[in-house]
């Protein structure tokens, strides 16, 4: 059995269900969507077992009793989050039920017309950065992504809200063209949200860390980015709390540095950083992270593995 790239699976969101998701929601209302999203969930997880395998084993080195109930559990509370994305897409998730956490430095930086890069997770619901963007009018940010959705998804965000501060950018390889226009946002006091917890589509520069228990991949495209550009790095991650959610931040560096002659201990220095400060939020909120793949096998590096059987 090998495993199977993450950017092979497709996403689980596409254009109509995302439509359909959100009119049953404005129709009923959120109770009622509640209560017809388990026999949706219930069966969405029973016909995967690939997916329940992977909740599970990532479930089991935060929590080891871990069994279906929780997997169930887990997969249940992506199906609400994929709402409460759309919502904050549509400027319509209360957010009276939002707090930030350690985000006076990056809002400082803000002020003064500085950008810098926001190094991610698929955690929570990190479209509410949108509605964060959108109440500080010096406060802009660029999501980097790896797939071929990034206009689709554009078009979804200037339908739902034509005056989102919030755009999507695809990025499959980082050539000079794409570093001077990232370097361009930056200089003009913006910043560049990037995922740390995802491998590149075509295989670029990883770094492995330990990360709950074991030694996994991670991305070093942050970092190279962030030393490229020579601005600060800071989390961001978003968490469920209560009725709600928190967007919590750390300044994971002033400046990114990058010595010629260290540059890979360095990146793996970086990565450790982000891997210690995402294990410490999913010790907290483990059903918030959203990686339903082999996330620790290194065969999930080769886009064209096979599908597991």
């Amino acid at each position: 059995m090998t495993a199977r790239h993450w950017a092979a699976m497709g996403e689980s969101t596409f254009v109509g269900g995302i439509w359909l998701l959100f009119g049953v929601h404005r129709v009923l209302g959120r109770t009622a969507f509640r209560v017809l999203l388990w026999p949706v969930v219930l069966s969405y997880w029973l016909a995967r077992p690939t997916l329940r395998a992977h909740s599970l084993g990532y479930l089991r080195r935060v929590r080891p009793d871990a069994g279906w109930r929780e997997g169930l559990a887990h997969v249940r509370l992506f199906a609400e989050t994929l709402l409460d994305k759309l919502l904050a897409m549509a400027g319509r998730y209360p957010m009276e039920r939002v707090h930030e956490r350690g985000a006076e430095a990056l809002h400082q930086l803000a002020r003064e017309g500085r950008g810098g890069v926001l190094v991610t997770a698929h955690m929570g619901c990190l479209e509410l950065c949108q509605a964060l963007a959108e109440q500080r009018p010096d406060f802009k940010v660029n999501v980097l992504v790896h797939t071929r959705h990034a206009e689709s998804f554009n078009r979804i965000l200037r339908r739902l809200r034509p005056e989102t501060r919030v755009n999507l950018i695809e990025v499959t390889d980082l050539d000079m063209a794409l570093t001077l226009k990232l370097a361009a946002k930056v200089q003009a006091g913006e910043f560049l949200a990037i995922a740390g917890d995802r491998v590149p589509v075509r295989g670029s520069k990883t770094v492995r860390v330990p990360f709950l228990g074991d030694e996994a991949d991670f991305p070093v495209g942050p970092y190279l980015i962030a030393g490229l550009l020579n601005c600060p790095l800071f989390l961001m991650l978003s968490l469920h709390e209560a009725d709600g959610y928190a967007l919590e931040f750390e300044q994971l560096a002033e400046t990114v540095h990058l010595p010629r002659r260290a540059r890979e201990a360095a990146m793996t220095g970086y990565a450790q950083r982000f891997a210690d400060a995402l294990a410490q939020r999913l010790h907290r909120s483990p059903y918030d992270w959203f990686n339903f793949y082999a996330f620790w096998d290194r065969a999930q590096l080769d886009p064209h593995a096979a599908h597991p059987v």
